[in-house]
């Protein structure tokens, strides 16, 4: 409906392009914003090629993300890291909080190691169900992620990616048995073997990731 498309449209002191892949939304927007019309555009944000509307530029992401992608969002975000040095979202309060989970967490998982290995993340605030209509059943939240200092992981990032996603998916057990599927020594030793996943920071994973990089050589 324009909630917060309102809002971008209104501060001079931005460029702002609204994507919506639903044909209808972007009809009633384009009645609704008709100065802003060639900036509204229907498309699937999942595959949108971003340099057709700003080339090599920088450029901030803003949304009220649809909670069943919006990790595919930040994950295809990623592929645009150096890109985008801010995004703004609305999640699922779950997810936010996944995101923006500390190691340690009971709550942090991939999607925390993979966008915190790029981006600094800021967990706002909690939006409750009852400003929505009609009123969901879960609660919402927004966080900000911030591009970090890190242009490039002291690390084999395929790799590195490879190593979260098998670990985290079978994050009830030691790293020694999750991460076998990845080591063809059985000989392979590492203090971090006797840890479940969640109790590696971002660095630790990358020292994993190079110890089982020097095994394979």
């Amino acid at each position: 409906m324009g909630v917060l498309t309102q809002f971008l449209f209104q501060n001079s002191l931005l460029q702002a392009w609204a994507i919506d892949v639903d044909r209808e939304s972007v009809a009633y927007l384009k009645e609704r914003f008709p100065d802003h019309g060639d900036r509204l555009i229907e498309g699937d944000f999942l595959r949108f090629d971003p340099a057709t509307l700003f080339g090599k530029e920088a450029f901030c992401v803003i949304g009220n993300f649809p909670y069943n992608i919006s990790s595919q969002i930040l994950f295809a975000i990623l592929d645009y890291r150096d890109r985008v040095p801010e995004v703004v979202g609305m999640f699922q309060k779950e997810v936010a909080e996944r995101i923006a989970s500390p190691a340690g967490s009971k709550t942090y998982g991939i999607t925390s190691v993979l966008m915190q290995a790029w981006y600094d993340i800021d967990y706002l605030f909690t939006v409750h169900a009852h400003v929505f209509s009609p009123p969901p059943k879960v609660k919402s939240a927004v966080i900000r992620l911030k591009r970090n200092a890190t242009r490039e992981l002291a690390c084999d990032e395929k790799l590195f990616t490879r190593v979260v996603k098998t670990t985290f998916n079978q994050r009830r057990k030691m790293i020694r048995n999750s991460i076998k599927p990845l080591i063809k020594d059985d000989g392979f030793s590492h203090p971090y073997l006797e840890r479940r996943p969640e109790q590696l920071s971002v660095q630790e994973f990358i020292e994993l990731t190079n110890a089982i990089i020097h095994i394979q050589k």
